[in-house]
């Protein structure tokens, strides 16, 4: 193989690897890998929620639901954050939208002991209701991508 065919090839190769176009699978996720155990990135992002003056209305955790049934599988969460004045603005700009709140972050620990902070931004997650929601949807969507990318990075500090 010539010297241009090499490169042809690693170029189409690097293209389309996982690591290239996985930001284009899950449109809207934001992904955070840090160097936090678990136990200390739960207890991160529940201070960080309370600092951003949000509420933790939600929790689900099938390492804690596996734990026990006397099973050990790496540590995982679901964290639902919302505060009801964003809800009531919400449902005035779309009823259906309601189904999306609270908008969730997960926690998953990494083979390494290391956690991995995700979620989706709001603008993503109201995407959907967008054209019912019109621009009273859109600005709390966008204010509440500021607040969640507050609260991821607080988190991972």
């Amino acid at each position: 193989m010539n010297r241009k065919t090499c490169l042809a090839t690693l170029l189409l190769l690097l293209t389309f690897s996982p690591a290239a176009w996985a930001a284009d699978v899950r449109p809207g996720w934001v992904v955070h890998q840090t160097k936090h155990s678990f136990a200390d990135m739960v207890k991160k992002l529940n201070g960080a929620i309370k600092s951003a003056k949000m509420l933790r209305v939600t929790r689900a955790s099938a390492s804690a639901g596996a734990k026990g049934r006397g099973l050990t599988i790496p540590g995982n969460m679901i964290v639902g954050v919302y505060r009801n004045d964003y809800a009531v603005r919400m449902l005035e700009a779309s009823i259906d939208a309601g189904i999306e709140a609270p908008i969730r972050y997960y926690l998953s620990e990494n083979s390494d002991g290391t956690t991995r902070l995700a979620y989706r931004t709001p603008s993503a997650v109201f995407a959907p209701y967008m054209e019912e929601g019109g621009d009273k949807l859109k600005a709390l969507a966008t204010e509440l991508d500021g607040v969640f990318s507050g609260i991821a990075k607080a988190a991972i500090k």
